[in-house]
């Protein structure tokens, strides 16, 4: 698998390179490699991105696995990302968790803000 690969169920997918790491921070924090996605209210363009380590998984979330580790989304959050990919990047400006949304029609600059 190439770090452009996706693990992907039909509603949410994590790129390997996400999964690896998400495995990576748990370890160093002693947690389970599950990250949670949630999409709150605010941000610049109305909408933003929250990521954590989750503490548990809800019988309703929508999981993806892969390389690892998980990526949980609960429902009402997984209406403004279906379709979305998460990936983990590195540049200039740092390294973050990135959505890759084909629901967003608009954004900020710094990627963890959006509208639909």
């Amino acid at each position: 698998m190439t770090d452009t690969e996706v693990i992907s169920m039909t509603d949410i997918s994590m790129t390997p390179n996400a999964a690896r790491r998400v495995a990576e921070i748990a370890t160093k924090l002693g947690k389970d490699p599950v990250l949670r996605l949630s999409v709150e209210g605010g941000g610049c363009s109305g909408f933003q991105y929250r990521f954590g380590l989750a503490d548990s998984i809800e019988a309703d979330d929508i999981q993806a696995q892969g390389d690892g580790a998980s990526l949980v989304v609960d429902p009402m959050s997984l209406d403004l990302v279906r379709g979305s990919a998460v990936d983990f990047v590195e540049s200039l400006g740092g390294k973050s968790f990135k959505v890759t949304n084909p629901q967003a029609q608009a954004g900020c600059g710094c990627g963890s803000s959006f509208s639909v």
